[in-house]
């Protein structure tokens, strides 16, 4: 059996984290912007920090698991 617990929580978390998308960390003119769909190499570093501790965070210390079938 598959294990897709991890191949979903990394796919909403990149979803969800993608910067600009939602959220932008720090923003253009502010620390926090909402729906700009811009980005900057900024942003794109925090958002992949974020995105790695979150990531370790569900798979390594809470054990995410999906079995299908």
């Amino acid at each position: 059996m598959a294990d897709w617990g991890p191949v979903f929580i990394a796919l909403v978390l990149f979803i969800l984290l993608s910067p600009g998308l939602l959220f932008q960390i720090p923003g253009k003119g502010r620390i926090i912007e909402f729906g700009n769909f811009q980005t900057s190499g900024l942003s794109i570093l925090i958002h992949a920090i974020i995105y790695f501790a979150l990531i370790a965070i569900f798979l390594l210390a809470v054990g995410v698991h999906m079995y299908l079938g």
